[in-house]
């Protein structure tokens, strides 16, 4: 991390792109999938007239599905590279200290702890938050192939399986978006207004209050292991033929993910109705 004036860097360009990709597609893929769990909201109804119709807003949903598998086998390229080749530390994995920050700060908002924790690079709220959308990328995208390849999943899988990925699909869409309007919001735009995915960078007087740990290992020189180019080298030329390797793997996989499959009938023409194709369930009468 290196130091600028009184400005640290936190996140260098292309992190910030890969969160600027992250947030398009969820973003996109909020809008376009909670109008199909909720189709009787007037929101919902704006939203797919002002695509078209239901098709077409199914479309941009599978689009912007398709950019989230892609920005997350970036992500994991970039881990390996950071976890093999720079050796560097894996800062946002879970440990016992999460729990006691979180019982610390839980206490000190009530008033029963003198001080704040004191974090490092990430602290257990940021890491609560990573791998929770972690788990809901995994969850969303099993749920998805399942809908989107019914007849691929029910040859292997009891077809009550699909209505099962439906609702599963539903829920943790809700969630996720709760969680980012709830969580990630109050905890990033309101509690403190947190610049750093914009910037790239965070002011001294933030990192001693957000991140001190941090900040102290950037002060003492220790924040990132010294590589010398020889050994850089070395791990350049055994990495990336693998990397390459793997992410054409699953470059395919996606590609089958997304074309594998058409359930949908193309030989009859579409025609007009004359009114809404759409109509809420209604109770069945009784005599």
């Amino acid at each position: 991390m290196s130091k600028t004036s009184s400005t640290f860097e936190r996140f260098p360009l292309i992190r910030r792109i890969e969160h600027v990709l992250m947030l398009t597609s969820f973003s996109t893929l909020g809008l376009t999938g909670l109008p199909q769990k909720y189709p009787d909201s007037g929101i919902s109804q704006a939203i797919v007239n002002l695509l078209g119709n239901v098709d077409n807003l199914r479309q941009v949903h599978h689009v912007a599905a398709t950019f989230l598998m892609l920005g997350t086998i970036y992500h994991l390229m970039m881990f390996g590279y950071k976890f093999y080749v720079e050796r560097a530390r894996l800062t946002m994995l879970p440990s016992l200290q999460d729990a006691k920050d979180a019982l610390q700060a839980f206490l000190y908002n009530l008033g029963f702890a003198k001080a704040r924790p004191q974090m490092g690079r990430y602290g257990f709220e940021e890491k609560a938050e990573y791998w929770a959308f972690v788990w809901g990328t995994v969850v969303m995208a099993i749920t998805g192939y399942m809908m989107w390849n019914p007849i691929a999943t029910t040859m292997y899988l009891p077809g009550e399986f699909i209505p099962a990925a439906k609702a599963a699909h539903g829920a943790e869409a809700v969630l996720a978006v709760l969680a980012i309007l709830l969580w990630h919001f109050y905890g990033v735009h309101l509690k403190t207004l947190n610049k750093a995915m914009w910037t790239g960078h965070l002011t001294e007087e933030e990192m001693l209050h957000e991140h001190p740990l941090e900040l102290a290992d950037i002060k003492a020189g220790i924040d990132k292991p010294v590589i010398n180019a020889v050994t850089l080298a070395k791990r350049q030329r055994i990495y990336w033929p693998i990397a390459i390797v793997i992410s054409a793997a699953m470059l395919y996989g996606v590609y089958n993910f997304v074309t594998s499959e058409n359930t949908a009938i193309t030989t009859v023409p579409i025609q007009d109705v004359g009114g809404p194709i759409y109509s809420p369930q209604t109770p069945t009468p009784q005599p």
